[in-house]
């Protein structure tokens, strides 16, 4: 789901790179009223967690292959809020250090998967699992709300694929960014994540929600409902995030590209029968570490690295947030 560069048009990017500026800011808000700093610093563990489930790939119907994103988690742990900052700097180091996913496209990117994907996914959960759910009431909430959180976030991304060849062709009438019309993009992209990856967002969520509300309590600030009487506390968090990094090779024995992720040599060869010219001279940006490789190291220890670099930026980076943030009450400090 993460849309490269050149698939969408500058002037598609730009709307919604402008679209999230009020949406930032509000979320910025509300995590500073609502968020104190030890919250704020843990935000850092938790975004590591949405960092580590994208890079999980799974083969998908089709021959591609997709991840689950793991914002619905933030949303129940932290607030839906909390989860779009989180996320969107998930996504921004992915793009600027690895590769995954545009620079021109952030805006995009983080509107599908930091901002609707965690505000749906709450907003469902809310409606099904009511005020006082019970345990297997709330399980039962968590998993459709972080299924439908991903599926819409994918339909939303399929529907900007599918408008460019509608807006934006050139004097011969061929698309000059993505070539593929609503008709293939909606299905392309919708139908694979209903039937494999919204199962896996979902299992993940409620699996990683409830090893955080038992191991770290204090953490739960959205759905107190569901916290445990404490377990272990941020030592064990960081040791399943630790577990995580290390198992993230596994995302690679999922063969295949994701749909819409094609650079431009092979899209000419995935039915469009030709490159558009917006994608065969766009804007190109050269990543530290592209695609999780770097130097000759092996693919998986390459993939290790990355996790841990990318895991180092987010804590470090929400641990000098924390320090704006307002200071953690007595009580949180003792638990």
């Amino acid at each position: 789901m993460h849309i490269p560069d050149n698939y969408l048009s500058p002037s598609t990017d730009a709307v919604l790179g402008v679209a999230m500026v009020p949406i930032w800011g509000y979320c910025a808000k509300k995590v500073h009223d609502k968020l104190d700093a030890k919250q704020v610093s843990f935000l850092g563990m938790a975004a590591a967690f949405s960092f580590l489930l994208m890079m999980f790939n799974v083969p998908l119907p089709g021959g591609t292959t997709g991840h689950a994103v793991g914002g619905t988690l933030i949303a129940l742990l932290l607030g839906p809020e909390a989860a779009c900052l989180a996320v969107s700097v998930a996504l921004a180091i992915q793009a600027v250090i690895f590769g995954d996913g545009g620079i021109l496209a952030l805006g995009a990117n983080c509107f599908n998967m930091a901002f609707v994907l965690p505000f749906v996914g709450m907003l469902v959960y809310r409606a099904i699992a009511g005020t006082e759910p019970n345990a297997t009431r709330r399980r039962v909430a968590m998993f459709i709300g972080a299924y439908v959180g991903l599926a819409v976030a994918a339909l939303v991304a399929a529907i900007e694929f599918g408008i460019q060849p509608l807006l934006f062709t050139d004097a011969a009438g061929q698309a000059l960014y993505c070539p593929y019309p609503l008709s293939v993009s909606i299905p392309a992209m919708l139908i694979p994540h209903l039937l494999v990856a919204g199962v896996v967002e979902g299992v993940a969520t409620v699996a990683i929600y409830e090893f955080v509300a038992n191991a770290a309590p204090e953490y739960v600030v959205a759905t107190p409902e569901g916290r445990g009487n404490g377990g272990g506390g941020l030592a064990w968090v960081a040791g399943l995030v630790a577990v995580l990094a290390v198992a993230t090779p596994l995302g690679l024995i999922a063969q295949g590209t994701a749909w819409g992720e094609w650079g431009a040599d092979e899209i000419a060869e995935t039915g469009a029968g030709f490159v558009p010219a917006g994608m065969a001279n766009g804007f190109e940006w050269s990543a530290v570490m592209p695609d999780y490789s770097f130097g000759g190291l092996p693919d998986a220890v390459a993939y290790i690295l990355s996790a841990v670099v990318g895991i180092a930026c987010l804590v470090i980076i929400f641990k000098l947030l924390s320090l704006a943030a307002k200071p953690s009450a007595p009580a949180a400090a003792a638990a």
